[in-house]
């Protein structure tokens, strides 16, 4: 891809791979700088996008620290649906904004699981400073850190490891503890190995106060139980997701159009399915695919798109997860290592 021209007088509207071209554009005319301590990189924000800099280090294998500062024109990023890390993310001051996928500010942070991210746009302000952490990690490191005594997630955090799976999404409030955290770890006075302890330290500790409130926030009450209208209109959600496999609306659309808010019916689909909205429609889309298959009147690739699935590796590793086989496998009338799981 060429250079990109902008002019900053207007509002931009970039896809990330053209945000991608122009920060690696940047960092051929201006080098990014190593500190003295070679622990991390500073890298200037493009002039095309705004001014200041992030801080970008590798505290240990499968562990990334970001630290943003700096203030942005007006920017629409259009995010592609990409394999996303597990993510937790904490602002001092400025706000992120994808609409109905995530708001990120200085009152509530973002926590983001690992798996198939949706397409979304992210839009910043040129009228606010952008100062905060985001800390990236593999499902295996999220895996070995917090893992029960048995070798098992605490099942509120399950849904951070999503695999080949939409990617589960959390906002917990930024409390006065998580604010001081992130301060901290801006203001980090040490260099060398002891500035990567105490970073790796904070890291853990913002991660340990941002998941307890994932954890309060997952607890469901024991006599919480669905009012009769309440049950009806979570069975016609499933019922118009079923019918829309190829095509599902967004969850906001889904519980605007029966009427309830987004929380009430993921926690209906929890009591009535066991699993949440997405979970379902993952799980009925594969069935159909299974069925498609098994059919042969259909090529892999058809039948993924009928199902939904835009990109054809992302439909096999699900395949082959609900399954035990490829659906070329299927296809070809190998039978499955599991059954279809009732919906």
């Amino acid at each position: 891809m060429g250079s990109v021209s902008l002019s900053t007088s207007m509002s931009l509207d970039l896809t990330q791979q053209e945000v991608s071209t122009l920060w690696r554009e940047n960092n051929q005319r201006a080098a990014p700088v190593t500190s003295i301590d070679r622990l991390e990189t500073f890298y200037t924000i493009p002039s095309q996008l705004g001014h200041g800099y992030c801080r970008v280090m590798e505290l240990q294998p499968g562990l990334w620290l970001r630290i943003v500062d700096g203030t942005f024109y007006d920017l629409n990023q259009r995010i592609s649906e990409n394999e996303h890390p597990v993510q937790f993310v904490a602002c001092l001051s400025g706000t992120f904004d994808s609409g109905d996928f995530v708001l990120i500010n200085p009152a509530q942070g973002y926590v983001g699981g690992s798996g198939i991210q949706p397409s979304h746009v992210v839009f910043t302000s040129r009228s606010q400073r952008l100062i905060g952490i985001d800390i990236r990690m593999t499902p295996h490191l999220l895996q070995q850190f917090f893992a029960m005594p048995a070798g098992d997630l605490p099942t509120a955090l399950q849904p951070l490891i999503q695999a080949n799976d939409w990617q589960q999404r959390f906002l917990p409030k930024t409390t006065r503890g998580i604010r001081s955290v992130v301060q901290q770890m801006v203001d980090c006075p040490f260099t060398g190995v002891i500035k990567r302890m105490y970073l790796q330290g904070k890291a853990f500790e913002l991660m340990a106060l941002q998941l307890e409130s994932i954890l309060d926030l997952s607890t469901t009450p024991k006599n919480a139980t669905l009012k009769p209208d309440t049950a009806a209109r979570i069975h016609q959600a499933a019922a118009i997701l079923r019918s829309r496999l190829e095509n599902p609306p967004s969850q906001t659309d889904l519980a605007q159009h029966v009427g309830v808010c987004n929380r009430t019916l993921q926690r209906g689909f929890k009591q009535i399915f066991n699993t949440t909205s997405v979970g379902y429609l993952t799980q009925h889309r594969l069935q159909k695919a299974e069925q498609l298959l098994r059919e042969g009147n259909c090529t892999v690739a058809e039948v993924a798109n009928q199902v939904g699935y835009a990109h054809l590796g992302h439909f096999a590793a699900a395949f082959r997860q609900q399954f035990g086989i490829l659906p070329s496998q299927c296809l070809a009338g190998r039978c499955s290592n599991q059954g279809s799981q009732p919906g």
